[in-house]
């Protein structure tokens, strides 16, 4: 599915990766199964298949390469029949909490695939597949498989216990965690396409002593980000205006282009970072999840606006592409809660040249707490 269709050297780097990874294990723990902090497994493996680190993007992909989606997991291989969490839902919890079991399952699945849809969109994806690197004893197995969309036509409830609901839709297995708002998918993990020994240093710290490995297994991507802010997609509490921001093009005035858009920029960005942002009407580029370039600009009074230089091309991306909506039809708060996100992080890797990607609920709220 793609372990296997990539080239030697690739593979025999992403195993020599792991085992590093992997023979550190006694400096977590006493077992003889190796460890694997799931961050390490993400960077090893954008760093060994230069993949794009989706990690941080707070969407159903880990990580990408060319226009194929890939979740990372890593998790014990036990009796290769395990549920493990595939998505969370607390910021939609309003939304179905008070559901009969039916409904609430069937509103689970649809804000699963809705997900996955908008990190299609976003990243320009054709397919999305899971990627686990499964640990047993002395070993660690590679498996695969398809990330499918749930069939919510299909779905039947199989069991209803007090802290969760287990179902199926002819296809895959779930359960979900009621207290935790959490969906887990049960791995069905025998169809193991390769594997390989780990041998767990007895004493790391020793081996370890004169080595600097601290930034071994950083991705490229991350040692070229000078500096990172967080931008709302929503104004003053958590609502979206109805004519200006993502609906920019329904203001009152001049004949509007039905893209025309802008992302809010808070005075208190620039009172905070007065110099991460060129001067107001400098031209720099913004580069998308998808990889595409907008020649960008902050402006309108107090820079308030981080807009593509052509003002149609941002609302382009992000009302039709990523949010898929009709022209004439505003965008909610409601709207970026299914999905899962309300803010944009941006990445400066110099003056010229900014990096955007998606943030989940909550993210702008939490960066401002940042500021003390």
């Amino acid at each position: 599915m793609f372990y296997l269709l990539q080239n030697d050297d690739a593979q025999r780097e992403y195993q020599e990766f792991l085992k590093i990874a992997g023979c550190l294990s006694n400096l977590f723990s006493d077992s003889e199964i190796p460890y694997l902090y799931y961050r390490v497994a993400e960077k090893v493996f954008c760093r060994a298949f230069n993949a794009d680190d989706l990690s941080r993007s707070d969407v159903s992909a880990d990580a990408k390469k060319e226009n194929i989606g890939i979740g990372l997991k890593t998790f014990l291989a036990g009796n290769n029949n395990s549920f493990q969490k595939v998505a969370e839902f607390n910021s939609d919890r309003p939304s179905y909490i008070n559901l009969p079991h039916e409904k609430l399952i069937r509103e689970i699945a649809k804000l699963r695939n809705i997900r996955i849809t908008f990190t299609a969109n976003a990243h320009d994806l054709y397919s999305s597949i899971y990627h686990c690197v499964l640990r047993e004893a002395g070993k660690f197995k590679i498996f695969e498989e398809d990330m499918n969309l749930i069939d919510i036509e299909k779905i039947k409830i199989q069991k209803i216990n007090k802290n969760s609901i287990v179902f199926n839709d002819n296809i895959h297995e779930y359960s979900f965690l009621l207290s935790k708002s959490t969906l887990t998918k049960r791995f069905k993990t025998t169809n193991i396409i390769h594997e390989f020994d780990v041998d767990i240093l007895k004493d790391p710290l020793s081996d370890l002593r004169n080595l600097l490995l601290d930034k071994a297994l950083l991705s490229d991507k991350e040692k070229k980000i000078k500096e990172t802010i967080y931008l709302p997609l929503y104004g003053r509490k958590q609502f979206v205006y109805e004519k200006s921001g993502l609906n920019q093009w329904n203001a009152r005035g001049r004949k509007r282009n039905m893209n025309e858009v802008y992302i809010p920029v808070p005075s208190l960005i620039h009172q905070k970072y007065p110099n991460f942002f060129p001067n107001r009407e400098t031209p720099f580029f913004l580069k998308l999840p998808s990889g595409k370039s907008l020649q960008s600009k902050v402006c309108q009074d107090n820079g308030k606006a981080l807009m593509s230089y052509s003002n149609k091309e941002l609302g382009k991306w992000i009302l039709r592409k990523v949010l898929q909506l009709k022209e004439g039809e505003l965008l909610t708060y409601k709207k970026l809660q299914e999905i899962g996100i309300d803010t944009v992080r941006i990445d400066k890797i110099n003056n010229s040249s900014y990096e955007i990607n998606f943030a989940q609920i909550g993210s702008y709220e939490q960066f401002k707490l940042t500021w003390g």
